[in-house]
């Protein structure tokens, strides 16, 4: 999730539990030119491993570029490929959850990730399609398994859906029985652990993939851990016990980003989502989500009532919801779904992510 999963957010979630904790998205292009914030952005933790980039790219050739340069210079243990980003600014250009649509283009860019990925594994994730009336999930996860993919994932939505409705789990379980030759991981809708079982048992698919649900709660994994294992302990932290994480996370974004100012900046779209359900006024919320700088957040945290207990009925959508009118597209996109052309000015963002 891009502004989210930088190395402190995956430093928190990692403490929590097992899994693979997976980097901001990258552009291949603003990597293999070395963009100053991608280099940045790619930084891992000295706790990090494996450690996992998730590139996107339209141009094969540039994507072979980027993986070749993440082996050999081992910047990475895992490479992940986005093919399920709907925001506007990546689906215009043919990418994200546009790409799949032209079925020889993605072919082309497994197999180049594939050849230059050496012994690094390399997945994918994915939309079910650009609409209801143009969908790819299937082809997409034969072509996959086709090229040496070692995992497919499948956010259960269609790029129109953008992050609004009801994610489609009957989708991940089709995606199951047309693809068995590698792992199926479903994503969309787990909000809490008890969801994530619910979602393996109902589609049989081998794991999962939680995007918004961890936001404002990285103990989400360790409930994972548990839930997977069998135990039903689940993470119920005080608020006071969650004002301490979200002061180590406001700590580690300064280091991060080697400026306290810009870091505290970054950390205010945290706020609610850390203190959703808790009874918090809306006075020390703005104070807290308007900080600007480490103490004085430390002094809106010392305001809250520490031994609050975790409340009830809170694992329930976070971050961005709302469907799309329609998704933008190059000119002509849709007429040709075997066009193997990489549109113009397709890898003209070296932005960094």
């Amino acid at each position: 999730m891009a502004g989210i999963t930088n190395a402190p957010f995956r430093v928190l979630c990692r403490e929590q539990g097992a899994g693979l904790f997976v980097c901001e998205m990258i552009t291949t292009r603003a990597l293999v030119e070395r963009n100053a914030k991608t280099m940045r952005m790619i930084r891992f933790a000295e706790s990090e491993r494996p450690r996992s980039i998730q590139l996107y790219g339209v141009d094969p050739d540039v994507v072979g570029r980027a993986v070749r340069m993440i082996v050999e210079e081992d910047l990475a243990d895992h490479i992940d490929l986005n093919f399920g980003c709907p925001v506007p600014k990546v689906t215009r250009r043919g990418g994200g959850s546009a790409l799949p649509y032209k079925r020889n283009l993605l072919r082309r860019i497994l197999r180049a990730a594939v050849a230059n990925a050496g012994p690094l594994p390399v997945t994918i994730k994915m939309r079910k399609g650009i609409d209801d009336d143009h969908l790819t999930y299937l082809d997409a996860g034969r072509i996959a398994a086709e090229e040496g993919v070692a995992a497919v994932a499948l956010h259960a939505r269609t790029a129109r859906q953008h992050y609004g409705g009801v994610a489609d789990w009957e989708a991940i379980a089709r995606l199951k029985e047309a693809v068995q030759e590698i792992p199926v991981l479903g994503n969309g809708d787990i909000w809490c652990a008890d969801d994530a079982v619910r979602m393996v048992r109902q589609t049989g698919c081998d794991g999962v993939v939680v995007g918004r649900g961890c936001l404002g709660r990285p103990w989400l994994f360790r409930d994972l851990e548990n839930a997977f294992n069998g135990s039903p302990e689940r993470a119920r932290p005080t608020l006071g016990e969650v004002a301490d994480v979200m002061f180590r996370h406001a700590e580690g974004l300064t280091d991060c980003f080697d400026a306290e100012k810009s870091a505290i900046s970054d950390f205010r779209k945290h706020v609610g989502w850390y203190l959703k359900g808790f009874t918090v006024g809306s006075e020390l919320r703005r104070e807290l989500a308007t900080a600007d700088s480490l103490d004085g957040l430390r002094a809106g945290l010392d305001k809250l009532e520490r031994d609050q207990p975790w409340p009830p009925n809170t694992d329930t959508p976070r971050g961005k919801s709302g469907e799309r009118a329609k998704v933008l597209l190059p000119e002509g996109w849709l007429d040709d779904p075997w066009d193997c052309g990489v549109p113009q000015d397709a890898e003209s963002d070296v932005s960094g992510g």
